[in-house]
């Protein structure tokens, strides 16, 4: 169920493309608006009862926050559908 909202969300999100979905695996390849691509993983864990997440830039040593404010974008809309609001 989890990663089923996760697709819907990522697959909502500009200039990203959902490159793999699995039961457990959701791999996407999101693209600044600078053209740098960066990849957004989630991997679910169900003995652990959780989603580990990473968005890493593929080129440079620092993303501006751009992968934290991705991260945290997903975060807060998972909120928004467990409480409701959306």
């Amino acid at each position: 169920m989890l990663l089923r909202l996760l697709r819907e969300i990522v697959a909502a999100m500009p200039r990203t493309r959902i490159v793999t979905a699995t039961d457990d695996h959701l791999h996407a390849v999101c693209r600044t608006r600078l053209g740098f691509r960066d990849d957004l993983e989630f991997r679910w864990c169900p003995s652990e009862g959780v989603a580990h997440v990473t968005s890493t830039s593929r080129v440079g040593l620092f993303d501006f926050g751009v992968n934290r404010r991705r991260v945290e974008r997903v975060r807060r809309q998972l909120e928004e559908i467990n409480s409701g609001r959306r």
